[in-house]
């Protein structure tokens, strides 16, 4: 009786490890399998991740530049097709985007809401205030490769580089002349036209040329903003500074601003005014 109990319980230990084995087996290979799991889980949410940032690149069929949203890239597409849906109530004129369109409207309404912190001039769009900022900062962050000459603004650089390039793409569709800025070409187009846009409020007097307005309105305001260094004498024109400077380079009399090649030419003709 006593052996048999011993053999019953010997083989209920054996049973028992044999049991533990497999419980033990048993779970090594349902956490080999939650790893594969877990491991299967973090690539398909990394490939998901892909394939969501390959969808948002939204590229451009002409030029092949991406952007990361359709609005954006259908903003871009009106620099291939020149669409300009974004149309003023006011004059008409027409744009490619919204923003552009909403900053025009300043110009009729007179708004300004960017103001500099430091002379308090306001602005009617931001970036003109951010340029605006570099006058006082000094900052010239665009800078010539060909020869290291700085801008404080990026359109100035690139009329600049026009320089050393020697391109002209302005061209006028009356004569084939060409030019280097939009506003050469605008002044030029003017000789064909005839347009005289620039109006004096004195007078009414009118000028193909902003310059030429600014120069005339010297003739009702007195002024005469340019002045000789060696004398103090004040003229209203560049111009006419620039005559009377050779009064004190060359031999040229004082009284009536005539010039002579020799000093004793010069003496002999002051005897006329004295």
């Amino acid at each position: 009786m006593d052996c048999l109990a011993f053999c019953d319980r010997s083989e209920l230990w054996r049973a028992a490890g044999l049991l533990q084995d497999l419980i033990e087996e048993n779970e090594g290979s349902k956490e080999g399998e939650h790893h594969i799991k877990i491991e299967e889980k973090t690539l398909l949410q990394t490939d998901d991740i892909l394939k969501r940032r390959d969808k948002n690149q939204f590229t451009c069929t002409q030029c092949g530049k991406s952007f990361s949203s359709s609005s954006q890239l259908d903003q871009h597409m009106r620099i291939h097709t020149g669409e300009k849906p974004f149309t003023c109530t006011q004059c008409g004129k027409s744009f490619s985007c919204l923003s552009h369109l909403n900053q025009h409207i300043r110009t009729h309404t007179g708004e300004k809401p960017f103001t500099c912190t430091q002379c308090r001039k306001s602005f009617s769009c931001l970036s003109h205030l951010n340029q605006h900022i570099r006058t006082h900062t000094g900052e010239k962050p665009f800078t010539c490769t060909q020869c290291g000459k700085s801008f404080s603004r990026s359109s100035s650089l690139n009329q600049h580089m026009r320089i050393h390039t020697g391109e002209k793409p302005f061209t006028c569709a009356q004569c084939g002349k060409s030019f280097s800025k939009s506003s050469y070409l605008n002044q030029h187009m003017r000789i064909h036209t005839r347009d005289k846009p620039f109006t004096c409020t004195q007078c009414g007097r009118s000028f193909s040329h902003s310059s030429s307005l600014k120069h005339h309105m010297r003739i009702h305001t007195g002024e005469k903003p340019f002045t000789c260094s060696q004398c103090g004498k004040s003229f209203n024109s560049s111009s006419h500074l620039n005559k009377h400077m050779r009064i004190h380079t060359e031999n040229t009399c004082t009284q009536c601003g005539k010039s002579f090649r020799l000093l004793s030419s010069l003496n002999l003709h002051i005897m006329i005014h004295t």
